[in-house]
C-alpha cells in the first residue's frame, strides 16, 4: 500500500514529529504522506485537457465515426454459466442493451463475468486527458456492483490484452474502471475520472493490481487516449442480474471555468458515490460526482483510520467524522494531476465551492496577488486563504478547536491563524465542487 496521511498537526515543517496543543495553531503544517507519493494519474504532468470539449466516442445512432459493432462474450472458463447478450434498440435514436446474469463459477467459487466489446479506429480523445470518459447510460439492476469499462491502446492485440489486464506476457494496454449507474427513470451521466484507469488488473476479478499512483506505466495517457483501438463494457466481479442501456460514450474535458460546469440535479451526474455509515457522515448530501482540479480521481481514502475501503478520499476527510483529525496529503495541490495554480481562473478571483452542496466557501486572491496566494499555500502545504477570502455566511469557524466546515455540514480544515493574522487552512477535496443549484443536491 501507498503511505498513509497522519494526522493533522499545528507543528512548523521543521518541527520533530511532536504535535503541539491544537489550542496554540501556529502552522498549517500537518502530519501527511510524503508529498512526492502521488494518488492517480501522477504520469500525466499537467492538465492537458481544454475546457468545453466532448468528444464523441460512441453513439447507436449510425453516425460515422462513433458508430461501431458490439459482439457479446460470456465467460467461457472452466464451466462458467454466466450468459448476456448484446442488442441494438433504434428507438429514441438508437441506444445498445447489455442483458444477462453474472453466475458464480463452481469450480473457482467466484464471480464469473459478460461483456460486449467494440473494435475501431476510435476518434483521438487526447485533448480530454485530464476529464473523464462520460457514459450516458440507464439501468433496471443499478443496484448491481460490478459495472466496468475498458479502452484498450498501446496493444497489438486489444482482444488479448482485454483478456489479460497485463497479468500474462504482453497483455499491457487494456484500461479498466468501475462505475455505478445510480437510481433513476430516466438516463444518466456517469462520469469516470481517466484517473481511475489502469491497465494491471485481475483477469479473475476485474479488480486493479497496480493503481497509476503506484506504477506510472498503467496510467491512461494523452497519448494512449489518442489512438483507443477498443472499447468494452462489463458486467464482473459480483454475481447478480444485469441491465445495462448505453446511449453514447464521450471523452469530456476539465471544465473549471465553464459557466456550464454545473452537476445535473436527480442524480443525473452521480457516478455512484459512497456515503459514510450514517452515523458517522456529516455531510447533508453525498459528495459530488465530478469534483473539480482532477479530485475525483483519488478514489481511495488514504487516511490511517478505521473509515470503509470503498470511500474515496474526498468523502472520507470531508464527511467521516472517523477521519476528523486528518488530512489529505500536504502539498497534494502541486501533485501532476491536480496542478491547481494552472487551473485558476486567469481573468480573476476563482470561486472555491463546497463539494458536496456546491455553495461557495473562499474567492481567491482577493486583496493580494497569485503569487502571494500561492507563496502562502506552498509555505503551509494546503491552500491557505485570508479574511478578505471567506464567504463568511457559508463557512463556520470554531476558534476554539479550530475546526472549519460550511454551513452544509461539510468538514473544510482548519483554522490556524500565524502572525499575518487569520489564515483559513483547507483540504482541497473539500471545496473542489461546481456549483449547483441548492434543488438539485441529491442526498
Amino acid at each position: 500500500r501507498r503511505p498513509i496521511s497522519p494526522p493533522r498537526a499545528a507543528a512548523p515543517r521543521t518541527s520533530p514529529p511532536v504535535p503541539p496543543p491544537r489550542a496554540q495553531p501556529q502552522s498549517c503544517t500537518r502530519w501527511h504522506r510524503a508529498p512526492h507519493m502521488l494518488s492517480l494519474v501522477a504520469c500525466l504532468a499537467a492538465p492537458t485537457s481544454t475546457p468545453g470539449i466532448n468528444i464523441s466516442l460512441l453513439t447507436f445512432d449510425g453516425t460515422p465515426g462513433s458508430s461501431f459493432r458490439f459482439v457479446q462474450l460470456n465467460d467461457p472458463v472452466m464451466g462458467g454459466r454466466s450468459h448476456g447478450s448484446w442488442s441494438v434498440n433504434s428507438s429514441a435514436g438508437g441506444f445498445g442493451v447489455m442483458d444477462g446474469e453474472v453466475v458464480t463459477i463452481p469450480s473457482l467459487n467466484v464471480p464469473g463475468f459478460i461483456k460486449a466489446a467494440a473494435d475501431g479506429a476510435f476518434r483521438d480523445a487526447s485533448a480530454a486527458a485530464s476529464g473523464s470518459l462520460e457514459l450516458l447510460v440507464r439501468s433496471s439492476t443499478p443496484e448491481y456492483a460490478g459495472f466496468r469499462v475498458a479502452v484498450a491502446s498501446g496493444t497489438l492485440a486489444p482482444s488479448y490484452a482485454c483478456a489479460g489486464g497485463g497479468s500474462v506476457p504482453l497483455s499491457r494496454g487494456c484500461y479498466k474502471a468501475k462505475f455505478s449507474v445510480p437510481a433513476a427513470s430516466g438516463w444518466v451521466r456517469v462520469s469516470i475520472p481517466f484517473a481511475a484507469f489502469s491497465d494491471l488488473w485481475s483477469p479473475a476479478t476485474g479488480e486493479h493490481t497496480r493503481e497509476c499512483s503506484d506504477d506510472l506505466s498503467a496510467c491512461l495517457t494523452a497519448e494512449r487516449l489518442k489512438t483507443i483501438k477498443r472499447v468494452e463494457l462489463w458486467a464482473e466481479g459480483a454475481s447478480g442480474a444485469v441491465h445495462l442501456e448505453c446511449k453514447s460514450i464521450s471523452a469530456v474535458a476539465s471544465d473549471e471555468h465553464s459557466a456550464g460546469g454545473r452537476v445535473s440535479g436527480g442524480g443525473g451526474g452521480l457516478r455512484g458515490s459512497i456515503r459514510p455509515p450514517v452515523e458517522f457522515d456529516t455531510c447533508s448530501a453525498r459528495v459530488q460526482p465530478s469534483l473539480r482540479y482532477g479530485i475525483s480521481g483519488r478514489a481511495s481514502p488514504d487516511v490511517p483510520a478505521p473509515v470503509d475501503a470503498s470511500e474515496s478520499l474526498a468523502e472520507a476527510v470531508c464527511c467521516d467524522v472517523r477521519a476528523r483529525p486528518f488530512a489529505e496529503p500536504q502539498f497534494m495541490f502541486a501533485a501532476p494531476d491536480i496542478s491547481l495554480f494552472l487551473r485558476l481562473d486567469p481573468t480573476g478571483p476563482t470561486t472555491f465551492y463546497d463539494s458536496v452542496c456546491g455553495i461557495p466557501l473562499f474567492r481567491a486572491p482577493l486583496n493580494r496577488t497569485v503569487a502571494a496566494f500561492r507563496k502562502d499555500t506552498e509555505e503551509h502545504g494546503w491552500p491557505s486563504f485570508r479574511s478578505a477570502e471567506v464567504v463568511l455566511e457559508n463557512v463556520l469557524t470554531d476558534e476554539s478547536t479550530g475546526l472549519v466546515s460550511s454551513k452544509c455540514g461539510t468538514h473544510l480544515g482548519t483554522y490556524l491563524p500565524d502572525d499575518m493574522g487569520p489564515r483559513w487552512c483547507m483540504d482541497l477535496s473539500c471545496i473542489a465542487g461546481r456549483p449547483i443549484e441548492s434543488s438539485s443536491a441529491v442526498a
